[in-house]
């Protein structure tokens, strides 16, 4: 990995460079999850399907790590935005939050 420049940008979405990695590996971090919470790599849209494996690969470089101890990062459920009124009425209805809920039919009260 060292064909890189410090100023490559290794997480696109982010816009986080070699070089910011390379400091939090410097400071201790030792998997994707403790870069990621170090630099917000990981955290855009594409949620580390194209950096993660990159990262890996300078941990490797800069550590010695073998790649099976360098663990996956974890993945999350993308969330949406709701409404804070939402969250904030007794409201019964869930027009404005799209779930699960929105695909279940209700009889007298109970799915169908």
């Amino acid at each position: 990995m060292n064909r890189l420049d410090k100023t490559t940008i290794i997480c696109r979405c982010e816009e986080i460079s070699y070089e910011e990695i390379e400091d939090v590996i410097s400071i201790g971090a030792r998997r994707f999850d403790d870069v990621k919470r170090l630099t917000r790599c990981g955290m855009g849209p594409c949620q580390s399907k194209i950096c993660s494996s990159l990262v890996a690969e300078i941990i490797h470089d800069k550590t010695g790590l073998p790649f099976p101890e360098i663990p996956l990062p974890r993945m999350r459920m993308p969330i949406s935005p709701i409404k804070i009124g939402t969250l904030t009425t007794n409201s019964t209805t869930f027009s404005s939050v799209k779930s699960v809920l929105d695909e279940v039919e209700l009889e007298d009260g109970k799915v169908k």
